[in-house]
């Protein structure tokens, strides 16, 4: 795949991510709360990997290789999403999106030592920028903080979970198909999630009518499956810090909606993050020159 491919489909699928707003506030208003929402949309997308790649013989993985799938499942998509909702009972909403977001510099980090992937300038200013417009769009700015140090370790600890995602599908893509990566990364988050889910209930508000098992449904197979078999199709063609940065695209999709159908317009700083956020997503699409050593071999 060529990488001006791999980008697109990674912002694609963050654009989908940034819809989920609207389905869960439906989920929320019918009684689950974010851990359940959290498990629906894990045990869907599971259950609709499995049926289709169980028909396509893509479900077959080796023992040793199943760390790989801990790494995806439990410590990243069960890891982000418990330590994320620790951290909104803990400080504000707002500062518990910014602390999430700082993924993508975990994910540079990570992928230095783990990849040998460059620092380069290009990714360390968009990263920057993205972190930045996105502490503008959470309203960050314009209200009073408030702060504890366990709502700050939390957080911190769910942008690292949410960055070991693009560090470990980035192994599992060595060896696996993007289909198996993402079928066996939410198979762990289901079942990790599902004890603390308070099944018995969840399952009675799932059936308690057809919007909410509809939406469930959407929620699980258009707006979780569908981002996260493109994200990891994606990483297979870009690095994983490229692919983190690219990710801001989610923030950017869910302000947009937020103005287009709840009428949420952001003030002042509100659109200073979006303009932030969109260029950061421009120059982060711009093909970087080739080192010295590697444009020499070239020629």
């Amino acid at each position: 795949m060529q990488t001006k491919y791999a980008g697109g489909l990674v912002v694609v699928a963050a654009c989908l991510w940034g819809a989920i707003g609207l389905f869960s506030r439906i989920l929320t208003d019918a009684g689950m709360n974010a851990i359940q929402i959290t498990t629906t949309r894990s045990l869907v997308t599971a259950i609709g990997l499995l049926i289709w790649a169980g028909s396509k013989g893509k479900w077959r993985i080796s023992y040793k290789d199943i760390w790989m799938f801990l790494g995806t499942g439990l410590c990243s998509v069960a890891g982000f999403n418990i330590f994320y909702f620790l951290t909104m009972t803990q400080t504000t909403l707002s500062l518990a999106a910014v602390l999430l977001y700082t993924a993508p510099f975990f994910v540079l980090l990570l992928s230095a030592v783990c990849f040998g992937e460059r620092l380069t300038r290009q990714k360390i200013i968009c990263s920057i920028l993205a972190l930045c417009g996105c502490i503008c769009t959470t309203g960050i700015l314009c209200g009073n903080l408030s702060v504890t140090p366990l709502g700050i370790l939390t957080g911190v600890a769910s942008g690292f979970c949410y960055a070991l995602y693009s560090i470990f599908g980035k192994f599992a893509l060595q060896k696996y198909r993007f289909e198996t990566v993402t079928l066996y990364t939410f198979l762990v988050a289901a079942l990790t999630l599902l004890p603390f889910s308070h099944p018995v209930e969840l399952v009675q508000i799932a059936v308690s009518s057809p919007k909410v098992a509809i939406v469930s449904l959407l929620l699980g197979l258009v707006f979780t499956l569908l981002p996260f078999l493109l994200y990891t199709k994606g990483l297979s063609g870009i690095s994983s810090g490229t692919a983190s940065v690219l990710a801001f695209a989610e923030p950017l999709t869910a302000t947009v909606l937020g103005v287009i159908v709840f009428g949420e317009y952001p003030d002042l700083f509100g659109w200073l993050g979006v303009g932030l956020l969109f260029v950061a997503l421009v120059l982060l699409q711009r093909p970087q020159p080739l080192p010295q050593h590697e444009a020499e071999k070239i020629q």
